[in-house]
């Protein structure tokens, strides 16, 4: 069995879902739009930067549903995967996963988004792996704006596909071939980690790198 590991924002979708969710949160009324907007844009640049202050970030991009009780904000990530996800999801891409797994991969989706944003995108892709970025919950059940655990963002996609891999008896090392999709220069760790990295849809800085190093470009969205 080979692994093949795909990031989500910018690989497997042509566009960030957390930077959109936090536009839909503004669309619905629920985030007042200059600040919001500004400050969601602010945070975008320093991913793209790869300089993010993930807990800081976070604890903003969360703020506004999980402030709502629990139906309401599940319903408007209904709302969202309807109306702004599901026409994102392009045929090529679902195409490219379900290549991988019909020929007896293990699949998983390492996203730096969190959980409650990505949990119905892997499932609307038809991977039940999703290894995302997650939210602590209090006592009481509700999210309170903070990381659970190792976060799934830059070296950290390493530790937690290794956590993941080990609840099942395994290591990276078990698979003949490893194969990470992956657009941004954040996730160099585990580029750098596997037997096949490819450069999807990649950024500028990407790009160069998988240019200089040989590795593959695909390009989804051209």
């Amino acid at each position: 069995m080979n692994l093949t590991l795909f990031d989500l924002d910018g690989t497997l979708i042509p566009g960030d879902s957390d930077h959109a969710f936090g536009d839909f949160m503004v669309r619905i009324g629920w985030a007042d739009g200059g600040e919001w907007l500004r400050r969601n844009d602010a945070f975008y640049a320093q991913y793209q930067a790869g300089e993010l202050n993930l807990p800081e970030y976070i604890a903003f991009a969360t703020s506004v549903w999980r402030s709502r009780p629990l139906d309401e904000a599940l319903a408007a990530r209904q709302r969202f995967m309807a109306e702004v996800m599901q026409p994102m999801m392009r045929d090529n891409a679902r195409a490219l996963v379900r290549q991988h797994q019909e020929r007896g991969d293990l699949v998983a989706i390492v996203t730096a988004t969190n959980e409650f944003v990505t949990t119905p995108i892997a499932e609307a892709f038809g991977v039940p792996d999703l290894i995302a970025v997650q939210l602590e919950r209090d006592a009481t059940g509700h999210y309170n704006g903070a990381i659970r655990g190792v976060p799934s963002f830059q070296a950290g996609k390493i530790t937690r596909v290794e956590q993941w891999l080990a609840g099942q008896g395994r290591a990276l090392k078990d698979f003949e071939q490893v194969h990470f999709y992956s657009d941004s220069v954040n996730d160099l760790p585990l580029m750098e980690r596997v037997s096949h990295p490819i450069a999807t849809n990649p950024s500028a800085a990407l790009a160069q790198i998988a240019q200089t190093r040989g590795w593959p470009i695909l390009n989804l969205f051209a």
